[in-house]
């Protein structure tokens, strides 16, 4: 990849982390704000809505999954921090090299799946909603593909999320 481009991808998954901390965040605020009025509309206003829990399950699958892409863009996620400090530092490299790409295959091989639970999410139905349940299980391979992207930019950016990324 020519070194033209590469500032172009760093800029663009800055940017893509950047809107997904947004959707999560208003996401979280949003099922807090369902699982509330759950709560009063259960002991106080005995109105009789069912779809509260339904709705904040979803909700909390879609921010959830979201905020993966986020930890791999920081570079949060799991990884074998303990065994890389005893290793000399071009071990502690091969490793992370290791660590991305199997990373990477991993969410690679779960936006894969993800499409065809999602297809498969066609033919079923929500409990309450009577919805497709292609909108919750299209959580999978949507943030596993943002999820993939960012490992895929860290892996060619290096192993330092804030070195010539765009983060505001």
């Amino acid at each position: 990849m020519s070194e033209e481009k590469l500032p172009v991808l760093f800029t663009l998954a800055s940017r893509l982390n950047w809107l997904v901390e947004r959707v999560s965040a208003l996401l979280i605020g949003l099922m807090v704000l369902v699982i509330w009025f759950g709560v009063v509309e259960r002991y106080y206003l005995n109105w009789g809505f069912t779809w509260t829990e339904e709705f904040s399950r979803y909700v909390m699958i879609w921010s959830a999954l979201l905020a993966v892409s986020c930890g791999a863009f920081y570079r949060e996620h799991i990884g074998l921090n303990i065994v890389s400090r005893f290793l000399p530092e071009n071990g502690a490299k091969i490793l992370a090299v290791c660590l991305d790409l199997i990373s990477l295959s991993f969410f690679l091989f779960l936006t894969w799946y993800g499409f065809g639970m999602a297809r498969a999410g066609l033919s079923q139905y929500a409990t309450i909603f009577g919805m497709t349940m292609v909108v919750p299980f299209a959580a999978v391979p949507v943030a596993s593909a943002l999820t993939a992207f960012q490992v895929f930019v860290n892996m060619l950016h290096g192993h330092k999320p804030d070195s010539g990324m765009i983060t505001n």
